[in-house]
């Protein structure tokens, strides 16, 4: 009895103690745990903290991607684009989506205004083999030079022009005209290499401006015109004209 008596004690102070300890051991676990906590919290937080992130981001069809019509002119397409980017500059992968949107909108464009163009020379080439035959022989004296050809000779028989407006109260227009004339000769054998059918060219085109001009010049009302603004200057101003389309386009 005695023995059993000194026993218990001895496991109960055993007992005690381990329940100590473990209470111990939880307690100090408790910072670890806290600890243990906040790091998960921590790398479960999304990628760039409170930054904004495009709710369209995996939108395939651009025109949604940008919340745009497919109707939308150029101006609305660069507008919506530089809002979006604004409003979400600081998420890496919703500007890489808003800007490869925008490219996408920017080369589908671009591919249909070439295919435009094609399908409008196709018409009229189109047009053209089934127009008559005297029409298809009328247009084979027509051409059409680069853009850079036609403004030379345009700013030439301009500046004819001008020179014989501000010449008017002093002289005629003949010595313009001459000079006009014999540009046009010039530019016309340089195109065709036969001196005689330029010289016809330029001189059909003088008779035809000056009969143009004879027709039409009557019929400007007096009032438009300056007084010192003769008949014959302002027949000289439709020759400057059919020069100019005579040397340029035909051939």
């Amino acid at each position: 009895m005695a023995a059993t008596l000194i026993l218990k004690p001895s496991l109960s102070s055993a007992f005690l103690g381990q329940k100590l300890s473990s209470r111990g051991n939880s307690k100090r676990s408790e910072p670890s745990r806290l600890f243990s906590k906040g790091t998960k919290c921590a790398t479960d937080t999304a990628y760039g903290g409170n930054v904004p992130k495009f709710s369209r981001l995996n939108v395939w069809d651009p025109y949604k991607r940008l919340g745009i019509s497919r109707d939308a002119s150029e101006e609305e397409v660069w507008s919506s684009r530089n809002f979006l980017l604004n409003q979400y500059a600081n998420h890496e992968r919703s500007a890489e989506s808003i800007e490869a949107a925008f490219e996408k909108i920017l080369m589908k464009s671009f591919i249909n205004r070439k295919k435009t163009k094609i399908n409008l020379k196709t018409r009229l080439k189109k047009q053209v083999e089934e127009s008559p035959p005297w029409v298809q022989n009328l247009l084979s004296f027509v051409e059409l030079p680069p853009p850079v050809i036609i403004l030379r000779r345009l700013f030439l028989f301009g500046f004819m022009a001008c020179w014989s407006v501000m010449n008017s109260a002093e002289a005629g227009p003949a010595f313009q005209v001459a000079i006009s004339f014999g540009a046009c000769v010039y530019f016309l054998n340089d195109k065709t290499k036969s001196l005689g059918r330029a010289a016809l060219i330029g001189f059909g085109g003088l008779v035809a401006g000056w009969f143009c001009g004879s027709l039409l010049v009557p019929m400007i009302p007096s009032f438009l015109l300056q007084p010192t603004w003769s008949l014959e200057l302002l027949t000289s101003l439709f020759i400057y004209v059919s020069l100019f389309l005579s040397c340029t386009f035909l051939k």
